[in-house]
C-alpha cells in the first residue's frame, strides 16, 4: 500500500468537481498543468482565470520532500515557525552528503561517521515534527520519491531543483528554497505566478541506441538554459505514451536545466504498470476511476497550439542520441557530430570517466540497457578505456539490480559501484587527480555540467548523455566514439560493432528490497528532544535577519559585478562546502568565490573599498559589514540558474549585501531572494549594466513608496565625481514587499505563530 493512501484519495475525491469549476470560469478545455494547478487552488473551486506569467496564486501543495543538504536549513527555519507538526506529508531523505571514492562499502561508513551529527540531527528533527526520514544509502531523493510517494495529478514541492522528476508520474512538482518548504510545512499557503505553458508533441517511438535522455537533451537544445523560466512544460502525444514511467521522470528531470517550473506527463498505461510494479495498486486503482481528468482535455491535443504558448513537435522515430556540453546542459549535439565538433573547438577526446546515475538517469531500466553494452563488450572480447564508475537510484533498485546480476555485469569492466546517493552529479566525488587541474574529458548520464561541479577541476569537459552511450563511450575510450556506426578491436585484433542496447522497462521478477532505510517518525513528538551544539562547525541555530529600516538605501558599496554565467554553483559552491549547509556564517565564506569579477576576469578577487586593496569576496563583504556598510551584488542574464539552494540567498543576507541587480534571474533564486528580504532587481535597460563602474557608490531610491509594478532608482556615484541614475524593475507584489519589510518571511510566519501562542 502507498504512503498517506488516505490524502491520495482525498485529493481525487475533489478532483472532478473542481476541474469542472476551472472549466466554467476558464471557458475552454484545459490542459493538464491547469487541471491540477486549479485543483489545488488554496480557496478551493476555482472563481477566477488567472494570466499566465501575470498573476500570483496562492496554492495547497499536497507534500514537501527534502534532501539533507537543503532540508538542514528548511527544518532551522521551521523549528522556528511555532508548529509542533507539519501540516503536510513531509519527507527528508539523506542523499547529498556522501562522498563516491572508493565504493558504497567504503563510502557509506565513512560519510555516516563524518556527518553523523548533522544526519542525527536531521532525524531528531523529523522524528519530532511527524517527518519521514530516509536513511542514508536509501537512495536519491528523486527516485525514491517516484518509487514510493509521486502520484498522478498531485502537486509537491521539494527544497531540490529536480524535484520535477516526479511530473513522471504526472504530478505538477516544483523545486524550492527551504524557506517556501517552511510555509507549507506550517500550513501556510504556497505563492506561485500563474506558469505559461509549453506543449511539446511526442510522435513515434524510441528506437536503437536512443533513449528519453535524448528528448530532453534535444529539448534543452532547442530552449536553451532559460528558454523554460516562468513556464511548465507539458509532454503529449502518442510517442509520450511509447515511453516508459522512469523515461518520462528523467524528461522531466532535466527541465529544470532550461529553467522550466515543472514538466509534466497526462497518466497512462506506463504509469499504471510503474504504480503497481511499486506495490501502489491502490494509488493506480484510484487513479484510474479520474483518469480522464488526469491528462489533458482531447480538444487541447487536437489543436495544440490554440491552448500553449509555445509548441515543440518531435518525431521519436527520427530522433539520434545527443551529447551536451561541455560547461553548459543547453550546447546539443548529435552523435553523428561530435567527432568533428570536438575536433573543431579543441574539446580532448580521450574520455577518462564514465559515469552512470544520478537522479536524472539511475532506475532500473537505465541500468539494464546500459548493462546490455557492458555485457556485450565482455562477451566481445573488447574491455573498457575508461574509468567507470555507477550510483544507482535507491536501495530499491541497487537491491533488485543486483540480483539479476546487472550490477555483476558492469563489475565485470571493473566499475565501481557508488553508494545509492547524488555523489559525482553533485561534486561529491573524491577523485584522484583532480587537483591537479589538468584538461580532460568525463561523459555521465547526470544533468548538469557547469565547469567544477563533478570534481572541481575548472579543465574538466563534461558531457551529458544517456546511460548506454556513457558505457559505449568508456568502453571506446573516446569522445568521437558513434556506436550507432563505428567498430572496435577486440582482445583478438577483430572490428567488432557493438548493438543497440536492449533493457527492462520494469524487472521481470519485480523489485525487491531488505532494507529500503526508511524511518517513520514517533506518533508524538512532543517529548522528542533536537539537539544543536552551540560549538557544532556544521550546525548552527538561526538569529532573525534585521527588518528593513524604513529609509532608502545609501552610501552601498559594490561588491562584485559578475561577468557572464553566474549559477547557484557560482555563488554557493557544493562539493566540500556541503558539509556547511546547516551553518550559515561558515557556508558564507564561500559567497560568490566561483563568480567572476568584470573588472579583472578573475574569481574570488575583488576590491575593497575601504582598502583599496584585493581579496576575496567573502572577506571583502565581512569587512564591509563590520564598517556597517551595505552593498550591492551586480549580475548578467539568468543569474541564479541551477539548483534551488537558498543558501545562494541566504550567505549574501547574512553578510550584509542589500541587494541584487541583474539582467535577468533564474525563477527560483529570486524567489529566494525574496523570501529572505532581500531586493532582487533588474535592469530596465539592460545596457545600464555596462554603466557599473568599479569603485561605485550606489544609493537605492523609491523605497520609502515600494510598491507593486513600480520602478525603482539606483543612483551611481562614480568616483571621478560624477553621478548617473538608473531604472531598475522588480516582480515584487504586495505580500513579496511585506516580507521586504519585515527582514523576510520567516519574521512574519514567526510573529503569526507568537500572536497564537
Amino acid at each position: 500500500m502507498a504512503f498517506d493512501i488516505e490524502m491520495i484519495k482525498k485529493v481525487y475525491a475533489n478532483f472532478s468537481s473542481r476541474v469542472d469549476a476551472a472549466r466554467k470560469v476558464v471557458g475552454r478545455p484545459l490542459t493538464l498543468s491547469e487541471k491540477i494547478l486549479y485543483t489545488h487552488l488554496w480557496d478551493g473551486n476555482a472563481n477566477t482565470a488567472f494570466t499566465r506569467g501575470t498573476d500570483y496564486v496562492d496554492f495547497a501543495p499536497d507534500r514537501v520532500a527534502m534532501q539533507d543538504a537543503t532540508a538542514q536549513m528548511a527544518l532551522l527555519q521551521f523549528m522556528q515557525a511555532g508548529r509542533p507538526q507539519v501540516a503536510v506529508p513531509s519527507t527528508v531523505h539523506c542523499d547529498h552528503l556522501i562522498t563516491a571514492k572508493n565504493g558504497a562499502a567504503i563510502d557509506l561508513p565513512h560519510a555516516n561517521t563524518e556527518s553523523k551529527e548533522v544526519f542525527d540531527f536531521l532525524a531528531s528533527v523529523s522524528n519530532k515534527y511527524g517527518i519521514g526520514f530516509w536513511k542514508p544509502g536509501a537512495g536519491i531523493i528523486h527516485q525514491v520519491v517516484l518509487e514510493n510517494y509521486a502520484f498522478p495529478g498531485g502537486m509537491m514541492i521539494g527544497t531540490d531543483s529536480h524535484t520535477v522528476n516526479a511530473g513522471g508520474l504526472g504530478m505538477v512538482a516544483i523545486g524550492v528554497g527551504g524557506a517556501d518548504a517552511c510555509d507549507v510545512m506550517a500550513g501556510l499557503p504556497w505563492e506561485l505566478k500563474f506558469p505559461k505553458l509549453i506543449g511539446v508533441k511526442l510522435t513515434g517511438k524510441l528506437n536503437g541506441w536512443t533513449s528519453a535522455k535524448d528528448v530532453i537533451l534535444k529539448v534543452a537544445g532547442i530552449l536553451t538554459v532559460k528558454g523554460g523560466t516562468g513556464a511548465i512544460v507539458e509532454y503529449f502525444g502518442d510517442g509520450a505514451e511509447n515511453l516508459s514511467c522512469t523515461g518520462k521522470g528523467t524528461i522531466c528531470n532535466m527541465g529544470a536545466e532550461i529553467g522550466a517550473t515543472t514538466s509534466t506527463f497526462g497518466y497512462d498505461k506506463s504509469m499504471e504498470r510503474y504504480l503497481r510494479a511499486t506495490n501502489r495498486a491502490d494509488v493506480a486503482d484510484a487513479a484510474n476511476k479520474i483518469a480522464e481528468h488526469l491528462t489533458g482535455d482531447a480538444e487541447v491535443y487536437a489543436e495544440p497550439e490554440k491552448y500553449f504558448d509555445q509548441l515543440i513537435e518531435i518525431n521519436l522515430d527520427e530522433l539520434e542520441p545527443y551529447i551536451n556540453g561541455p560547461f553548459t546542459p543547453d550546447l546539443a549535439t548529435p552523435i553523428s557530430q561530435m567527432k568533428e565538433v570536438a575536433a573543431a573547438n579543441g574539446w580532448p577526446l580521450k574520455v577518462e570517466w564514465g559515469l552512470i546515475g544520478s537522479c536524472t538517469n539511475s532506475s532500473y531500466e537505465d541500468l539494464s540497457r546500459a548493462a546490455s553494452i557492458a555485457k556485450q563488450a565482455v562477451d566481445k572480447g573488447l574491455g573498457i578505456k575508461a574509468e567507470f564508475g555507477i550510483n544507482p537510484g535507491s536501495e530499491q533498485v541497487r537491491y533488485t539490480a543486483n540480483r539479476d546480476g546487472l550490477l555483476g555485469t558492469f563489475e565485470d569492466l571493473n566499475a565501481t559501484i557508488f553508494t545509492n546517493a547524488c555523489g559525482p552529479c553533485i561534486g561529491m566525488w573524491d577523485r584522484v587527480g583532480a587537483e591537479k587541474a589538468e584538461k580532460n574529458t568525463i561523459v555521465h548520464s547526470f544533468n548538469r555540467n557547469f565547469a567544477k561541479r563533478a570534481d572541481g577541476n575548472p579543465n574538466t569537459y563534461a558531457f551529458v548523455t544517456s546511460p548506454e552511450i556513457v558505457a559505449a563511450i568508456a568502453i571506446a575510450g573516446n569522445l568521437g566514439f558513434n556506436p550507432l556506426t563505428d567498430t572496435l578491436t577486440n582482445d583478438k585484433g577483430e572490428q567488432v560493432k557493438l548493438d543497440p542496447p536492449v533493457g527492462d522497462e520494469l524487472p521481470v521478477n519485480g523489485y525487491a528490497v531488505e532494507d529500503a532505510g526508511f524511518q517513520a517518525p514517533a506518533a508524538d513528538g512532543t517529548g522528542v528532544q533536537v539537539l544543536v551544539s552551540p560549538t557544532s562547525h556544521r550546525l548552527q541555530l538561526l538569529d532573525p535577519f534585521t527588518p528593513w529600516e524604513g529609509t532608502d538605501l545609501k552610501g552601498l558599496k559594490l561588491l562584485i559585478k559578475a561577468k557572464g554565467k553566474c549559477t547557484t554553483d557560482h555563488i554557493s559552491m557544493a562539493g566540500p562546502w556541503l558539509k556547511f549547509r546547516g551553518h550559515l556564517d561558515n557556508i558564507s565564506n564561500n559567497m560568490l568565490i566561483g563568480a567572476v569579477n568584470f573588472f579583472n576576469d578573475k574569481t574570488d578577487t575583488v576590491k575593497n573599498e575601504l582598502t583599496g586593496e584585493y581579496g576575496p569576496v567573502p572577506a571583502t563583504q565581512r569587512a564591509y559589514k563590520a564598517a556597517g556598510l551595505g552593498s550591492v551584488v551586480v549580475g548578467d542574464e539568468n543569474y541564479g540558474e541551477g539548483s534551488s539552494r537558498e543558501h545562494a540567498a541566504m550567505e549574501p543576507r547574512h553578510l550584509g549585501v542589500r541587494a541584487v541587480l541583474v539582467k535577468s534571474f533564474a525563477r527560483i533564486h529570486e524567489t529566494n531572494l525574496k523570501k529572505q528580504g532581500m531586493l532582487g532587481l533588474t535592469f530596465a535597460d539592460k545596457n545600464d549594466y555596462d554603466k557599473i563602474r568599479e569603485d561605485d557608490t550606489l544609493d537605492i531610491v523609491g523605497l520609502t513608496t515600494f510598491a507593486p509594478n513600480v520602478p525603482l532608482q539606483i543612483v551611481l556615484h562614480h568616483a571621478d565625481g560624477t553621478n548617473e541614475t538608473i531604472i531598475v524593475n522588480h516582480s515584487y507584489n504586495a505580500q513579496q514587499i511585506e516580507w521586504f519589510k519585515a527582514g523576510g518571511a520567516l519574521n512574519i510566519i514567526r510573529k503569526e505563530a507568537a500572536a497564537r501562542l
